[in-house]
């Protein structure tokens, strides 16, 4: 069902959509943006931003369409993931940063996918259990890459060989942080998200207690 357009404006004006605004506005106003162009650690916190606070926060403004909730969540999953390693990878990497089309292309598939993934993971008539399954999901790759990219050999992305040298930081140096940063502070949202639907779960399914008595 379509929103109408009272419920659209409303939705804009929620808290949690004016929250995710101001996470944008940080995102690609504020001095972090051009940060993000020398270092790479400053790139995955933008895109960390992007995926693990302001999608979920304008997934709680704005409720999935009957269209989205048939497409499986695992679907959902596999999508975004898929959009997180491409864009992280050196080769995609460097094409985003020589394209605008391109950079404005991996924003927007960074966002839009995680935006869908967290519409689904927050709508209560989709199946619990799928939903946390995703959210486990979802923190297992994204710790995959951040792991991967926190014990590479040698840096991987040509665009930061020399950008990094001016902040005091190695080009390894700078990938080891940007794979910290998606290891850890990313997996957050998705960890407490994955907390509050499983004690969820415990509220609706409760432990069923011993009520026999001794005779």
């Amino acid at each position: 069902m379509m929103m109408s357009r009272e419920r659209r404006i409303a939705a804009l004006k929620s808290p949690a959509a004016l929250a995710g605004w101001a996470v944008l506005l940080a995102a690609f106003v504020s001095p972090l943006c051009a940060l993000a162009s020398a270092l790479f650690s400053a790139r995955v916190f933008h895109h960390v931003l992007l995926v693990a606070l302001a999608a979920p926060l304008f997934a709680l403004a704005f409720p999935p369409r009957a269209t989205l909730r048939r497409v499986p969540v695992s679907g959902l999953v596999l999508i975004h993931a898929i959009c997180m390693w491409v864009w992280h990878t050196p080769g995609p990497y460097a094409f985003a940063l020589d394209s605008t089309a391109a950079y404005w292309m991996m924003e927007a598939s960074l966002f839009l996918s995680a935006f869908l993934l967290w519409q689904a993971v927050l709508d209560r008539r989709n199946h619990a259990g799928a939903a946390l399954a995703a959210l486990l999901a979802t923190v297992i790759q994204m710790g995959m890459l951040g792991a991967l990219l926190t014990f590479a050999a040698r840096p991987l992305f040509d665009h930061h060989m020399t950008t990094t040298l001016p902040y005091g930081l190695t080009p390894l140096d700078d990938q080891q942080l940007a794979g910290l940063l998606m290891w850890i502070p990313a997996s957050m949202s998705y960890l407490a998200a994955a907390a509050l639907l499983a004690a969820r779960m415990l509220e609706t399914h409760p432990h069923p207690t011993q009520s026999t008595r001794p005779t």
